[in-house]
């Protein structure tokens, strides 16, 4: 049984990340603005919000696919968010590892399952022979799933699940400390997107790797997290676990984006009305705002006089 120590150092700790873009002189994106969470060893975080809030950037800043405009962040003990030196990097490229959304474009075309997944064991030289990179290719591929024989095809010959299986071995045969899953299942079938969550969560058992897990869908959001962070327009508005986040939301933002969700009972369905949201007559200023804690580790990012309300409402 997975177990979370919280009285132990977070693996990975974001204090007020920012990742702006500037477009031109006179214009600068800010697809994240002022973002802080942490994650525990063994974790599974979930990171959820509509299309252009900021998920993947944040997924992308962390993992340093860009360089943060500002803030600070902190990989097992070591701060990454600055220039890093060259063993810095390298220990980095080994212990976190990036699952994509596209299976298809994430993998080369050109080369075998076997190099795409072997491409890692190679660039950082961990084995001695030929033979053991063999051994561990192969090992890889059957915890996922996937067939010995597959080594040598190409990834045009899998369908989208087993791509995704392939890009999962690739992350994993590093043996990371934490995986950063950016909309892993967005691209799969329903029964597919299952069996691939359910392949992470029991790699996860055996492995005790953290996952920074980053989707849409908020039902499987649920069922692989055990901590949930919403966010709106680059801020995080509301972080707790998947129980507080789902049985009890605070912040306006989270309510519309839970009341979204369909339910399978079709009368249910049929009354069902989601609750509207509007962030420029909400009243609410992220920019202004700061993390507040409601009640056990349930967070809501507000001003001090609107918590006063979000209390009221809790």
């Amino acid at each position: 049984m997975r177990t979370i120590d919280y009285t132990k150092e977070p693996l990975l700790k974001v204090e007020n990340l920012k990742q702006h873009f500037k477009v031109n002189r006179n214009f600068t994106v800010k697809a994240v603005d002022g973002v802080s969470f942490s994650i525990w060893p063994g974790e599974t975080y979930g990171l959820v919000g509509e299309s252009g809030s900021g998920k993947s950037t944040v997924g992308r800043s962390v993992i340093r696919l860009y360089d943060p405009t500002d803030g600070k962040i902190f990989f097992d003990g070591n701060d990454i968010s600055g220039k890093m030196s060259k063993n810095t990097i390298n220990d980095l490229r080994v212990r976190m590892q990036m699952i994509f959304q596209d299976p298809m474009a994430s993998l080369n075309p050109r080369k075998t399952v076997g190099d795409i997944i072997g491409e890692g064991l190679d660039i950082h030289k961990s084995y001695k022979s030929r033979d053991e990179r063999t051994a561990k290719i192969k090992a890889i591929l059957k915890k996922v799933g996937l067939a010995e024989e597959h080594i040598s095809r190409y990834p045009h010959q899998f369908s989208g699940g087993q791509r995704q299986r392939v890009g999962i071995a690739r992350a994993l045969i590093m043996n990371p400390k934490l995986v950063i899953a950016d909309e892993c299942i967005s691209a799969l079938d329903v029964s597919i997107q299952a069996q691939v969550v359910n392949l992470m969560k029991d790699i996860q058992e055996e492995t005790g790797t953290a996952y920074l897990f980053i989707a849409h869908d908020l039902s499987m959001v649920k069922y692989i997290s055990d901590r949930i962070g919403v966010l709106h327009l680059g801020h995080l508005v509301e972080m707790g676990t998947k129980d507080e986040i789902f049985e009890n939301p605070i912040h306006p933002y989270t309510k519309s984006l839970l009341s979204a969700i369909p339910t399978p009972n079709p009368i249910a369905e049929k009354t069902r009305a989601a609750i509207p949201y509007d962030y420029a007559t909400s009243g609410l200023n992220y920019s202004k705002g700061s993390y507040h804690l409601i009640d056990g580790t349930h967070y809501v990012k507000c001003t001090d006089e609107e918590l006063e309300s979000f209390r009221k409402k809790y």
